[in-house]
């Protein structure tokens, strides 16, 4: 579950443009020319830095942080109040490894759908359902091997869209 903490931290912290914890910054654009052919994330010759695709605007930001504050409701017991963790509407502070954990696997798979490009949506929804099937309380040997066939795609999915320095601190 800690582990999924770090994925659930990386991944809101990217899309968020979080300073100082988000993966794509300008230090990690200035390698991506040596690394890979990706030109619409490389710096542009006046010094600007593009926006990508997988960073929410500050609309789909307040979007985002007004459904969790107001819509999203859990039993009782089942997670923290989420609307708690929303920090002055810029970032999600102060969640437990739990709360992540159900972010990732029940919130994250619908939670960017109309704020992000289908693809990123996909990718994002991907990683979710990899973690809810890897958390299960029983195994079958199919579900196993399905697993093992579909993270190389996710990996993949990820890479396509975010710098490598996105999964390069997950240690993939």
């Amino acid at each position: 579950m800690h582990i999924e903490k770090n994925f659930f931290d990386n991944i809101m912290n990217t899309i968020l443009n979080v300073p100082g914890k988000t993966k794509d910054n300008k230090k990690s654009r200035m390698d991506l020319p040596d690394i890979c052919s990706r030109s619409e994330l490389h710096i542009k010759s006046n010094g600007n830095v593009p926006v990508p695709i997988f960073r929410l605007s500050s609309e789909a930001k307040s979007t985002l942080f007004d459904w969790v504050a107001s819509e999203v409701k859990f039993p009782d017991g089942y997670v923290s109040n989420l609307s708690r963790c929303v920090e002055r509407g810029q970032k999600f502070s102060g969640m437990k490894s739990h709360d992540c954990h159900v972010f990732m696997q029940r919130l994250l798979p619908f939670a960017f759908a109309e704020l992000l490009p289908t693809n990123v949506h996909e990718a994002l929804a991907a990683i979710g359902a990899f973690f809810r099937d890897l958390s299960t309380r029983t195994f079958k040997e199919e579900v196993i091997e399905q697993l093992h066939e579909n993270i190389p795609i996710i990996v993949c999915n990820l890479e396509k869209i975010f710098p490598p320095s996105f999964l390069t601190s997950w240690n993939i």
